[in-house]
């Protein structure tokens, strides 16, 4: 990993991705996307404050574990004066979307517990299938398309 000289307080997009490990396309999403900022040069160059290593890290880290980028933006706009992520920080924000995460595992062990059974009766079936149609929420009205007669029914001409 390239150093970077500790008199250096910015970093252009090249450097930042170089020690961040984050494609430069990267960078530029998180930024549009207001994870990261940068300031303009009189040559229209990005430049980075130092700091910006350490959002990057975060935003990487909370995308590895299943954080949407909605959600760690919001996150992140919660810090006074969008300031850098610290560890407290993390450990706060990690302990509330562990619930989230949790849910998600559970589904996802749901999924593939009843994977082999859906694969095995070969059908993909969406009146009893667990994948196609968990719940079975539209099974209690009987068989056929029922989604699309209703919609048909209810709006004039049946258009949408």
């Amino acid at each position: 990993m390239p150093q970077i000289p500790e008199k250096i307080h910015e970093l252009t997009v090249g450097q930042l991705s170089a020690r961040s490990g984050a494609a430069v396309s990267a960078l530029h999403f998180y930024e549009s996307k207001g994870l990261i900022s940068s300031r303009r040069t009189t040559g229209n160059q990005r430049r980075y404050s130092r700091d910006m290593l350490r959002r990057v890290a975060f935003v990487r880290a909370a995308q590895r574990v299943g954080i949407p980028l909605a959600t760690i933006r919001e996150a992140l706009a919660e810090l006074p004066e969008e300031r850098t992520p610290t560890r407290d920080d993390w450990a706060r924000l990690s302990e509330r979307w562990r619930s989230e995460l949790d849910e998600r595992i559970s589904q996802l062990n749901r999924l593939r517990d009843h994977l082999t059974d859906c694969i095995g009766c070969g059908c993909l079936s969406l009146s009893s299938c667990v994948l196609s149609n968990p719940d079975d929420a539209f099974g209690e009205r009987g068989t056929g398309s029922r989604l699309m007669v209703e919609r048909s029914k209810r709006e004039p001409g049946g258009r949408s």
